[in-house]
């Protein structure tokens, strides 16, 4: 079984604007709004290509509800656990000339409920995978992640890492099946401009003399490359159609890998299938379809 947490998962309110002006009341021209959080997106994905998965996570209040309606309305299993006070957060996209976000705090968790989540780790055993995804709320301590590694680390599980910076770093020495930064990211990590080609291949290997198996390095419009575990390199580049959306894309992109890996064990396969998976988000106006992976599946292997 493959499981996703999300710790602070949300509703993506999104508003389409001709124009936006400030200090004036602004009308859409149409909204549409997603269950969101990336280990919630890598759960929608992961049940596209028929991939079983259950969803952890916090959720609160009436928006919490909707997250676990939307969820379940997917075929996603879910373990959520209810917290006592506030709402689930709702994050405003606005798309108008320009695109720009408003992402909320979330609600409060205390240590009770915290402790409530590793209990629900205990459903987890040998061979399942687990994907931590995502920022950790200001209301939890900054070594969440860590917590939840050390607890599962007697078992024999695959940990997929999609985080930033010190959660990140700090996640290697639990030796995590695959770590996804950006180029950006991996700049950040490492405090260097990466520049070319060269650069991204060095500091994707360091970041596997750090600990981590694999790892994929995204560079947008650029495809990504995988140092895989075995130190081959693996690149691929993506299609060029419009771009509609990049939220989820990297998300996607996880899913895609994971599902490619758990069919094949091929890591060129599995590349290629997270990148179609990606491609397939961004050329969407939410996240991918079965149906528009597939068709972009199908375009990358004939190229």
């Amino acid at each position: 079984m493959i499981y996703t947490v999300t710790l602070n998962p949300s509703i993506d309110y999104v508003v389409h604007l001709d124009s936006f002006t400030k200090g004036i009341t602004n009308r859409t021209t149409s909204e549409e709004y997603y269950i969101g959080g990336k280990g919630i997106n890598v759960s929608y994905i992961l049940s596209q290509l028929n991939i079983p998965n259950t969803a952890l996570g916090f959720i609160a209040g009436f928006t919490g509800d909707a997250i676990e309606k939307g969820v379940k309305s997917n075929g996603i299993k879910s373990h959520f656990i209810k917290l006592k006070k506030g709402i689930s957060r709702i994050n405003i996209k606005l798309k108008s000339t320009e695109e720009s976000e408003i992402n909320c705090q979330g609600p409060n968790i205390d240590k009770e409920e915290f402790d409530l989540l590793l209990e629900k780790l205990d459903m987890i055993t040998d061979g399942d995978i687990l994907v931590l995804a995502g920022s950790i709320p200001n209301t939890l301590s900054g070594d969440a992640y860590e917590i939840i590694l050390k607890k599962l680390q007697p078992k024999n599980i695959r940990i997929v890492i999609d985080a930033t910076k010190e959660l990140l770093v700090n996640s290697l020495k639990y030796k995590p099946f695959l770590v996804k930064p950006n180029k950006q990211e991996l700049s950040e990590i490492f405090h260097t401009e990466i520049t070319d080609e060269y650069d991204i291949e060095v500091y994707a290997r360091k970041l596997q003399s750090m600990g981590a198996k694999n790892v994929i390095v995204s560079l947008g419009g650029d495809g990504a490359m995988l140092i895989d575990e075995f130190g081959n390199k693996h690149r691929i580049g993506v299609l060029k159609e419009k771009v509609l959306n990049t939220v989820g894309s990297g998300d996607s992109m996880v899913a895609g890998f994971i599902a490619g890996y758990e069919k094949t064990k091929s890591y060129s396969y599995s590349l290629t299938l997270g990148t179609a998976c990606g491609n397939a988000t961004a050329f969407s106006e939410g996240l991918a379809t079965k149906e528009k992976i597939d068709e972009i599946l199908n375009k990358l292997q004939k190229d």
